[in-house]
């Protein structure tokens, strides 16, 4: 793993280190993960710690972000530390950020990673999971990481209904309103099931991307198929209709937790390695 050299505001380059980071953190108190004009979000705090022990380290850069409320376990992050900085063994860096960091944000792990490893652009997919408490009374110990339905629920029509959602979609239909257009809403879910431990339910959802709230709209539409008020076999007709008011309701945030991010490995042939040298000598000599 080579080291990039960074420019610094000073005109000089500076020789970085790249470490990849897995972050979890109860969402309860954030406005969300990133960093907010009004409300504190959870990548301030990363950056308030990397800034106590690196003064030069202003920025972060995620896989992605989460909303006012919700939840992660696996989000994944990326920063470039100046070498005259680093100052401690890299298998302290974890230890060392977590002690500048409220109890509600953890850095699970902080590895050495490639140089041209980036959190966002290099994700090829990401479960999200969400939990419903599913009785009359509540668990107090999951007040804020569940959903209380106090209802019973037809989970084998909900299960029928989250199999439809499977492959690749225009979700249109299960997304919240942004104030600009999306270039594309098709995305491709390859999982879609709900699990059942008592009265703790568990949606299980991976994606190649997720669109504003479209895990929630998912799920709360899921529920209400659960409760009867729509037919399981009606997904298919609202998919189609890509149409927000068609859908069921969006699920709280409190439920839902970013629970892990794929990551392809990046593998260069020796054919294509050999090219590669052969084109870069070519450009030079010519």
């Amino acid at each position: 793993m080579n080291s990039p050299a960074k420019f610094h505001g000073t005109g000089a380059f500076v020789d970085t280190l790249k470490f990849k980071l897995i972050i979890a953190y109860d969402g309860t108190n954030y406005a969300g993960w990133q960093v907010q004009t009004s409300g504190v979000g959870v990548q301030q705090r990363v950056e308030e710690a990397l800034g106590r022990l690196f003064p030069s380290v202003k920025r972060i850069h995620s896989s992605s972000r989460t909303d006012t409320g919700v939840h992660a376990l696996g989000m994944v992050a990326h920063v470039e530390i100046p070498k005259a900085e680093l100052r401690m063994p890299a298998a302290k860096l974890a230890l060392a950020l977590n002690a500048h960091l409220p109890e509600d944000v953890r850095v699970l792990a902080a590895t050495r990673c490639r140089a041209d490893f980036h959190a966002r652009f290099d994700a090829a997919g990401k479960q999200y999971r969400y939990f419903v408490w599913n009785h009359t009374g509540m668990n107090p110990l999951l007040r804020h990481q569940a959903w209380q339905v106090p209802r019973k629920l037809d989970l084998a029509a909900m299960r029928a209904a989250a199999r439809l959602f499977l492959g690749k979609h225009d979700f249109k239909s299960f997304a919240g309103t942004r104030n600009y257009e999306m270039e594309s809403t098709v995305r491709t879910l390859t999982r879609c099931e709900l699990k059942r431990s008592g009265f703790l339910l568990t949606f299980i959802i991976d994606g190649d991307g997720f669109l504003y709230k479209m895990c929630r709209g998912i799920v709360g539409t899921l529920v209400q198929v659960g409760q009867g008020k729509i037919a399981a076999e009606d997904i298919k007709k609202i998919l189609a209709s890509r149409d927000r008011r068609v859908a069921g309701m969006t699920a709280p945030a409190l439920g839902l937790v970013l629970w892990r991010v794929f990551y392809k490995p990046k593998r260069t042939s020796a054919r294509a390695s050999g090219l590669k040298s052969q084109l870069t000598h070519e450009h030079r000599v010519g």
